[in-house]
């Protein structure tokens, strides 16, 4: 039986500097060796973008007992890829990613940046998790999301989760009930842009909009628990094909 400590990644898209990372790298403490590779700036809505225009740079800026930390000039998937193929001496037993700043339920989890990291992980074959609040705000209170990921994290390296699988995991602002296992919202983003003029009057838009709920009243849904105080647990498929169609797909005759 190995005596070592269980490996554990670290991850975001709001930057190294974010509150959110910070608070989900203090959870992490004490249940293993712990690696922080994260962007160097923000990188929101990366969802699984990769870097091919430009080299990739990374460097240490942090070291101290079982917690190193660096930084790297890419994506979240970036980070992920680099920090697998050159940073670390052994495969993770767990990767986390965020916690994000802003909720990543629903159809947001294709967009997320954060997901995008945990999603990669899962390509790996290592546990992986991503962590959201519902809280915008740079300064928000992230202690019952790090209280939810520690203990979540204790899980995953127990029992593990089934190849091809990522927890996308989502907390709501104020008290939070409990912890639902929830499927993911059918719905879509509205009114998406807001249009403005720049300095020489020339239109611009502005990223904005509305989610709109297909299914408000759903308690079976992500949406549906964060509207009522719980954390919201959706496991996460790499895998996009949908099996059900394929048997129809088959008698097209093209």
């Amino acid at each position: 039986m190995s005596d070592r400590k269980p490996l554990i990644l670290i991850t975001n898209d709001d930057g190294y500097q974010a509150k959110g990372i910070a608070s989900l790298t203090e959870a992490m403490k004490g249940l293993g060796e712990v690696i922080v590779f994260a962007p160097d700036s923000h990188r929101s809505g990366m969802s699984s973008a990769i870097t091919t225009s430009h080299p990739l740079r990374a460097r240490m800026i942090h070291h101290e007992k079982d917690l190193k930390a660096y930084i790297c000039n890419g994506t979240p998937v970036d980070c992920v890829k680099l920090a697998l193929n050159e940073f670390v001496d052994r495969k993770p037993d767990l990767l986390v990613s965020g916690i994000n700043h802003g909720s990543n339920a629903g159809i947001s989890v294709l967009y997320s940046g954060t997901m995008g990291a945990a999603i990669e992980g899962c390509v790996f074959d290592v546990p992986s998790v991503g962590f959201s609040l519902c809280d915008f705000t740079p300064d928000a209170d992230f202690s019952a999301t790090a209280t939810v990921a520690r203990n979540l994290a204790k899980k995953v390296l127990e029992a593990g989760l089934p190849k091809g699988v990522c927890l996308n995991v989502n907390v709501p602002m104020g008290k939070v009930k409990g912890i639902r296992m929830t499927t993911q919202t059918q719905g879509k983003w509205v009114n998406e842009y807001y249009r403005s003029k720049d300095g020489s009057g020339k239109d611009v838009f502005w990223m904005t909009g509305n989610f709109e709920n297909w299914e408000e009243e759903n308690d079976s849904s992500d949406e549906w628990a964060l509207a009522n105080g719980y954390a919201a647990v959706v496991p996460v498929k790499i895998d996009m094909t949908a099996y059900d169609f394929l048997p129809e797909l088959t008698k097209w005759n093209v």
